[in-house]
């Protein structure tokens, strides 16, 4: 029976702005300001993050879900924008 085959997700870089995530090659900015739940995150925690399909990404420490289309654009969830706002 064949295993998962997942891509790798890196965390790149953390700031108080935010935190960068490389998926292949392409690095996306996820903003504290509109990802407000990632912002008492530590490291280790932001570090643990899985990529198992091309639109899903899964911090099991957190416990939090998030689909690559909401950090490539957060104006395109109303729920999100409406967290932002």
């Amino acid at each position: 029976m064949p295993g998962i085959i997942t891509s790798v997700a890196e965390l790149t870089h953390v700031s108080k702005h935010g935190f960068w995530l490389l998926l292949d090659a392409e690095e996306l900015l996820v903003p504290f300001e509109q990802f407000p739940w990632f912002k008492k995150a530590s490291i280790e925690q932001l570090s643990d993050v899985q990529w198992p399909t091309p639109d899903h990404l899964y911090w099991p420490q957190l416990d939090a879900d998030l689909s690559v289309e909401s950090i490539r654009d957060p104006s395109a969830l109303p729920l999100m924008s409406e967290l932002a706002g």
